[in-house]
């Protein structure tokens, strides 16, 4: 096949971490996640249009000009209808994330199965201090946001983690903050959070986090708002499994000479 001097993308996979956002971007399928890297699978099917650039939380994506092979619309209809037509109806998705695997919980027990107290039959009281709690909703000068301590959460955790709130909200007056780093903007959490950190003077922040790669999204941007507001803080890291346990812990503090 003769090649050309055109337009296509390139990816930097010490960049990647995997999360397959770029691949569900693409409407072309040029994108699959091979070995947790997301790789283009033939020039062919690369528009070179780049929909999948904006959207890469880890910024591993680019243009390059360059010979590559013409850009073929037949063969990508081919393609797509080819994998359309393959597709599994359950375990992971096309996308390829491992965060997007279809698991059933049922089949065996909980690593660290929760005690039952005796008060176990009793409603859990709610533990929540404020409302709205979607990251996109809170309003910036919330009087209940000044100098609290916030508790940021990726919002699948709340239903993983089933003592979510005597664990992480109980006591303090906690603000609770919910998002999910794979499905919204991530560049625009990260300019609230750093507005809402700095003009409410937060002392510390916990990020609880699922275990799936693509929730590392939550942790990037609580460090990159913590970084950027120029506070000292402290960032609690609490990455949960899908069985329910908490299964890593890890403390980040920020510090910085001028206030």
């Amino acid at each position: 096949m003769n090649k050309i001097l055109r337009k296509i993308i390139t990816i930097d996979e010490d960049k990647c971490d995997g999360c397959g956002i770029c691949a569900e971007a693409c409407h072309e399928g040029a994108i699959r996640i091979i070995d947790g890297k997301a790789k283009l699978v033939s020039e062919t099917y690369c528009d070179g249009l780049g929909d999948c650039i904006g959207e890469c939380p880890r910024g591993a994506i680019s243009f390059e000009t360059r010979e590559a092979a013409p850009y073929d619309e037949e063969a990508v209809k081919r393609h797509m209808a080819a994998k359309a037509a393959h597709k599994a109806p359950a375990g992971p998705l096309p996308c390829g994330c491992p965060g997007s695997a279809a698991r059933d919980l049922r089949k065996t027990p909980s690593a660290t199965p929760q005690p039952r107290s005796e008060a176990a039959s009793a409603p859990l009281q709610s533990e929540l201090v404020n409302w709205p709690v979607q990251i996109r909703l809170v309003p910036e000068t919330a009087p209940w946001l000044h100098k609290a301590e916030l508790v940021v959460a990726a919002d699948c955790t709340p239903f993983a983690f089933p003592d979510f709130h005597r664990t992480f909200l109980a006591g303090g007056d906690k603000v609770c903050l919910i998002g999910c780093p794979k499905l919204d903007d991530a560049q625009s959490y990260v300019e609230k959070l750093t507005r809402i950190i700095s003009f409410n003077e937060t002392p510390a922040i916990t990020v609880v986090r699922m275990e799936v790669p693509c929730c590392g999204g939550m942790t990037r941007i609580l460090e990159a708002a913590c970084e950027a507001s120029e506070r000292n803080i402290s960032l609690k890291i609490v990455t949960i499994g899908v069985r329910g346990d908490i299964i890593d812990k890890e403390t980040v503090r920020f510090s910085h000479k001028k206030q």
